[in-house]
């Protein structure tokens, strides 16, 4: 699927106005003359730019390019399945990943999604047992950031 430039240009404006009224209320710091605001909002500033400038061009495209085209891999009805539930195996884990874990939660997806894409079994089931554990060590142990145990603390 493909967007005209200028609906890409009208979402990023969007957003840079967006930034540009959230940092109103950032509190100024005493005795500085750059607040916590002047970052952001020079970057929103630069994407607001940038928008104009894709707004323009799709502007002027628009007899070219229609506002969307349809990707070829949406008359493909296995390519289709793979979106929508590669799409569905995130909502489950977003609902369910509290409750189950990220281990299982990620098992389950890998392979779910191995089989979809027509992994060897063999590779299929390694992978999808070893990749949640590799993701977990990085998370828990180099980033700091505690991914949900889940009913794990509970079986052991």
């Amino acid at each position: 699927m493909k967007l005209n430039d200028a609906l890409l240009g009208l979402v990023f404006l969007a957003l840079s106005i967006a930034v540009l009224v959230t940092i109103q209320g950032y509190p100024k710091i005493p005795g500085q003359s750059i607040g916590p605001g002047a970052f952001p909002g020079l970057i929103a500033l630069l994407l607001g730019g940038c928008s104009l400038a894709l707004i323009w061009r799709g502007w002027q495209e628009r007899r070219a390019q229609p506002l969307v085209a349809l990707g070829a891999w949406l008359a493909s009805p296995r390519h289709l399945l793979n979106f929508c539930l590669t799409v569905v195996l995130l909502l489950f884990y977003v609902l369910a990943s509290e409750t189950i874990g990220f281990l299982i939660c990620g098992t389950i997806i890998l392979l779910v999604l191995f089989f979809s894409l027509r992994v060897k079994p063999s590779l299929a089931i390694v992978l999808a047992l070893f990749v949640p554990l590799v993701i977990h060590l990085i998370f828990y142990k180099l980033l700091r950031v505690p991914l949900p145990w889940g009913v794990l603390p509970v079986l052991w």
